[in-house]
């Protein structure tokens, strides 16, 4: 319970964090979304989703289905950014937050059905 409980706070956290600046469009936001190739409106959407799956994330300590639709939704949100750095040829470095991220939450889903 305690690893669900560290799981669903981090991922609350990181992606609390990262949906503000998207959905707020912060300047590092917009550069993102130009570097991508998404507008700044999509990418404050992609902020919106990010914020709904981490707070889904830390909901679903007391409702686990909750927690479980967030956190597929969070992996999928996270295998589009793996897509996306893909079809631009980015490097490794460039993905490797997103493969990281999705890590945490695949653990955090398998923990929460344990």
């Amino acid at each position: 319970m305690i690893l669900t409980i560290s799981l669903a706070c981090l991922i609350a956290l990181i992606f609390g964090a990262i949906g503000v600046l998207n959905t707020l469009a912060s300047p590092k936001a917009r550069e993102l979304a130009a570097e991508t190739g998404f507008s700044v409106a999509a990418y404050r959407r992609i902020g919106v989703l990010q914020l709904a799956g981490g707070a889904g994330a830390a909901l679903g300590l007391a409702v686990p289905p909750l927690g479980g639709l967030a956190g597929v939704g969070l992996l999928l949100l996270l295998a589009g950014a793996v897509i996306v750095h893909l079809r631009k040829g980015d490097p490794v470095a460039k993905f490797v937050p997103a493969a990281v991220c999705a890590v945490l939450v695949a653990s955090y889903l398998v923990a929460l059905s344990a």
